[in-house]
């Protein structure tokens, strides 16, 4: 399995081979995002487009962030999806972890649904606090 860096000028002809992994991750941002709205943020903003690979078939993506905090740089992990997690996730993950390293990250953060918690557990990832809403209906 190969991870890669997608450059920004080749995001939209990667959008097409990914945008039924995107719709589902969108569908968990309970009406935030949708799929084209996650294709306008990566052309506007400076997020990084990763995706999981192996000869012209796409198995997964990742969508990340270097986020500055006043004590703390990260890389926030913010969108993640596609299928057979278990044979791209490891690498994906240390592929991530050397990228934060050159970027001079102090960690990787993310956050998600629950599920999250039980995939990435192993990796060494702790939860910190989990993120509810109440919605005023």
């Amino acid at each position: 399995m190969n991870i890669a860096l997608v450059p920004k000028k080749d995001y939209i002809p990667c959008y097409h081979a990914i945008h039924d992994y995107l719709e589902k991750s969108a569908k968990y941002t309970y009406g935030r995002f949708t799929a084209d709205d996650i294709k306008k943020n990566l052309l506007t903003t400076n997020k990084q487009l990763w995706v999981a690979y192996k000869n012209v078939q796409i198995y997964g993506f990742v969508v990340t962030e270097v986020v500055d905090y006043p004590q703390m740089r990260t890389l926030m992990m913010h969108f993640t999806g596609g299928v057979h997690l278990n044979k791209w996730k490891n690498v994906m993950l240390k592929t991530l972890q050397e990228f934060a390293k050159e970027l001079k990250c102090d960690v990787i953060e993310s956050y998600g649904r629950k599920g999250w918690g039980k995939v990435f557990e192993k990796d060494g990832y702790k939860p910190r606090f989990i993120y509810y809403e109440l919605p005023l209906e």
